[in-house]
Formats: C-alpha cells, structure tokens, sequence
C-alpha cells in the first residue's frame, strides 16, 4: 500500500477486513472508554484492535502506521500518568488483551515465556503447581494488570523488597516494530538460539524496550527467570510514632535483603484499608490465608490470628510498616524474621498484629475495585525512586509541599494518603495519593464489580478539586524532578526525554527515529514526540 494518510472510514473498514470484525472495536462509547485511564482522557481514537495473535498484531501495526494514524498499545488499562491515553484522533489502541497464552514454563532452564497480555494473576496460577515462580511476582494493580503493561510501565511490588522489578527477571522479549517487523532480543536474536536463556551475551538489547511505554515497540512476548517458590513465609508488622521513623526503618530492613515486601502505611491508609473491606471480602481473605499456609494446621493458625485481630490491626493512627519474609527452611525464615524484629526495634517499632500483609498476599490478585477509594472516591497517585540515603530529604519536601495545600485542599475536599516501598536493597520509593471527590471516568464504571460499584453513589462533577489536584501533582513532580528521581509509568505525567543529559537525549531520538522513523508508535509518551524527530512534542 502506498504510504498516504487515509481518511478515518477507510482505515475502519480496511482493519476489519484485515483483522475481522470482531477484532475491531469501532462503537463510539467503547472507543472513548478505551482511549481514558484512571486519572484522565484522552482524544477518542479512531479504532480499538484487538489481535488474537501476534501475526494480527503486526499486520494491524503495519498497516496502521502506513496509513498515517499512531497506534498506542494498551494492557490492562490501570495506568494513572497518560500512557496510553490517545493525544490525538488519529490514533488507533492496540488491546493486547487477546495474546494470552504462556508459550513455555521450562523447570529444567527455570524461565517462562509469555505472551503480553498474559495476566500476571494467571501466570503465578500456572507456575504454583509446580514449585515454581517468577521472583517479583505481580503488582498491587490487581486481576487485570498484564505481562506487557508491567514491563511498559515498571512493574513492581510483591518480591520487590528482595527482587526488585519484574524487568529485573526479565531475559529476553519479542517486540513488534512500527513497520510491522518483529524483533526479538536477548539469546532467541540469535539465528542458531534453542532457548532464551540468557539477557546479556552482547549489549542488552532487552532494556532497550523495557519501560518505553510502548513508544519504541510492541511487546507480544517476555522470557522470565524464575525459582523455587519458597517453602516457608512468615508476616510482621511494626508500628511508629512518625513517617520518618517508619522509613528509616524500612531502608534498614531493605538494606539487610531479610524481606520479600516492605512496605509502609500512612494511618489514614491502614484505617481505609480496614474500615473499607466488605464483610464478603474479609471472609474471602480469611478462607485464603487458611489456604495459604504451609500446611492446613498452619493455615487454620493464620486465619484463626487474623480473625482475632478483626478490624482492630493495631495501627489506626500510627505509621505501619508491614514485612513478608520468605526462605527455603524454617531456620532461615526465623532467622530473617529476628533481624526484622531487631531492625524495627532500632529505630522505635512496635510489634503489632500482621494481618496486614497476611491479608495482601492471601489475596493476591483481587479485582480491580481499587480504581476507586473505599468511599468511591476519586484518587491519582505520584511515585519517586531514591537511594536510601535521600530519602528523608525527598519524603519531608513531599511532605511540606503538601502541607502547603492542606487548607485549600481541605476546602475542596482533598485528601492525601503515602505508600512508601522497598525496592530491592538500593532503593526506596515515596508514593503520595491525592483522593477527592468527583464524576467517574469510564475506567471506574467498568472495571470495578458491579456488585462492589453498587455500594456508593456516583459523586458529581467537582471540577474546581479537580484542577487543584492537578496543579498540585504537577508541582510534586517538579519536586522528583529536581531531586533526580526515577518514576515508573512515566507516561505522559513525568518529564523524561527533556530531562536527560544531552548524549543520552541524542542516542534515544536516534534510536526512536531507526524503530519508529515517522513518530507513530504512542507519541508523546517519555515526552517523545511525532513526525520523525524524536523530540518533545
């Protein structure tokens, strides 16, 4: 076809001959829903594709880039930073949702290929029966989050604090370029590679295209290390007078690679988290940690001490740090457990019920009811990665910021919560989440459970905090930016591109410009724009 730039009724019809009806999305309400995430929308694209296989893939990529219109890949759609958000009309999404098949689990090797829309729910389901797992296993995003959304966006939480992100696993990926062309990196580049075994014999091309946002390539494929799941867990919880102490104490516990997850709660956060469970959902959660344990005796431990505890968690109004620790023996698991206890007890902790983390690893994967708060409001979070040693001076300007805004904010019925995490032992990330009250986006109407929507009222339209949360957000990530701090979904939310040293601006717009010449693979993300310069829109 010779490259033109088709009118939006040609390129509809022409993706439903190519792909099939009932691969092409073109109704206008489930195009405007698919084109807004959680925080914001974007122009209504032109068409929603969804492939079943990655031969449909590229010939829908193909084709689309051809025809002049930007194709925006999109995984399980619980993004909050514009990443996949349309910035114009002429843009197509690609649902990856239909690539959902685990290609190979290999006990021998100890890797797993998967394709990208492979949910990471359904990926440690197939694994489990075998002993088998991947080391940072899945996020906090819930049932729906993908394989190939993770690895866009920076996937991380359950065995971050040991394991760091997903793409920290990552060996190798089948990538599908703006042409159409289909790429693979890691030992499967290799003509003469049996196995994708390996990341690194030769420049990592792999970490060319992982946290892109999609705007190098499309992600059909990703090869995974794996190990032997731990035979033995074990939870605590500390509780503390301050932020400050709670998060020296997490760095401490991260340092020392004693635990799996490390993560602190805002008193706030622990009382949502509590008082907004359903009964139905704490009776679910029970029956999972009674599942859960290492034995049936076990289990009935568990749930019985978790059932004792109730809603009480023992730190309504305190900071909450919360450790999963995980090891092959019993020994091992008592050994990391102590140096924990003594690591919180440093820094002024007090031991508290763990029902807490017990609770978010019984029920790994829930529904994604999150999209909303747990009085149906609104939220929108920022995220900054720091050394360990910068992170007081990032959390107490955070915090001053927002305590610059606590009297308009409480005007505008604005609150905030935090979430800070251990990433592996060299990082630690400061998460603040604005929560207000306002009209849903399509993304809250459809993703939560009806039964679970059906609790709250939809607010109305609250357009004065909803301006405010922005100005708000955007101050806070000026804030990350002069303190040199990494983000994960950057998307359209973080500067990146203009934020590099001149060098490594120049070879990125290089490389932007040999995989994707004509700009239409998610421009503006990474602050990467169109029309083959690969500079800011």
């Amino acid at each position: 076809m010779a490259a033109q730039a088709l009118d939006t009724p040609d390129l509809q019809s022409s993706l439903v001959a190519l792909l099939g009806a009932d691969r092409v999305v073109l109704d206008p309400v489930e195009r405007h829903a698919a084109s807004a995430d959680v925080y914001s929308e974007g122009a209504t694209c032109a068409a929603v594709v969804r492939p079943a296989d990655t031969e449909q893939l590229a010939a829908a990529v193909a084709y689309t880039t051809r025809a002049g219109y930007a194709v925006i890949p999109r995984g399980g759609g619980l993004t909050y930073t514009g990443g996949y958000t349309p910035p114009h009309e002429r843009s197509v999404i690609v649902d990856c949702a239909g690539l959902d098949r685990i290609v190979e689990v290999s006990a021998d090797n100890m890797y797993v290929t998967a394709q990208a829309g492979v949910t990471w729910k359904s990926l440690h389901a197939a694994l489990a029966p075998l002993g088998l797992r991947l080391p940072c296993f899945g996020t906090f995003s819930g049932a729906r989050a993908t394989v190939g959304g993770g690895l866009s966006n920076g996937a991380l939480f359950f065995g971050s604090a040991r394991w760091g992100t997903v793409a920290d696993s990552l060996l190798g990926l089948e990538v599908v370029l703006a042409d159409g062309t289909r790429l693979h990196t890691g030992q499967r580049a290799l003509r003469s590679a049996q196995r994708p075994f390996y990341r690194t014999f030769g420049p990592d091309l792999t970490g060319l295209f992982v946290h892109d946002g999609g705007t190098l390539g499309v992600k059909t494929e990703a090869t995974f290390r794996l190990i032997r799941a731990p035979t033995h867990t074990g939870y605590l919880s500390f509780a503390f007078g301050s932020l400050e102490t709670s998060a020296r104490a997490l760095s401490e516990v991260a340092r020392a690679g004693v635990a799996e997850d490390a993560y602190v709660l805002d008193p706030l956060s622990t009382r949502q988290s509590v008082d907004g469970a359903d009964l139905a959902q704490a009776l679910r959660t029970l029956g999972a940690v009674v599942r859960g344990g290492s034995n049936w005796l076990q289990g009935l431990k568990d749930g019985a001490r978790m059932a004792a505890a109730g809603r009480d968690f023992g730190a309504h109004d305190v900071h909450s740090l919360h450790v999963v620790a995980a090891a092959q023996s019993a020994p091992a698991l008592e050994a990391d457990l102590e140096a924990c206890r003594a690591l919180a007890a440093q820094c002024g902790g007090t031991e508290i019920p763990a029902s807490m983390p017990r609770a978010a690893r019984a029920d790994l994967f829930p529904p994604p009811n999150g999209v909303l708060g747990t009085t149906g409001e609104r939220w929108a979070a920022l995220n900054a990665k720091v050394a360990h040693s910068d992170a007081l001076a990032l959390v107490a300007e955070g915090e001053a910021l927002l305590a610059r805004h606590a009297a308009e904010f409480e005007k505008h019925g604005i609150w905030t919560t935090r979430l800070l995490i251990a990433l592996s032992n060299h990082s630690f990330s400061y998460e603040p989440v604005f929560r207000w009250r306002d009209a849903w986006l399509p993304i809250h109407r459809r993703a939560a459970d009806p039964r679970h929507l059906a609790k709250f009222t939809e607010p109305l339209p609250n357009p004065a905090a909803r301006d405010l949360v922005h100005r708000a957000r955007a101050e806070m990530v000026e804030l990350f930016a002069r303190h040199g701090a990494a983000s994960n979904q950057i998307g359209r939310t973080y500067p990146y591109f203009d934020r590099l040293e001149a060098p490594a601006a120049e070879l990125l717009a290089a490389l932007k410009r040999a995989v994707d010449p004509d700009g239409r693979l998610n421009p503006g993300a990474l602050g990467l724009g169109g029309g083959g310069s690969g500079l800011p829109a």
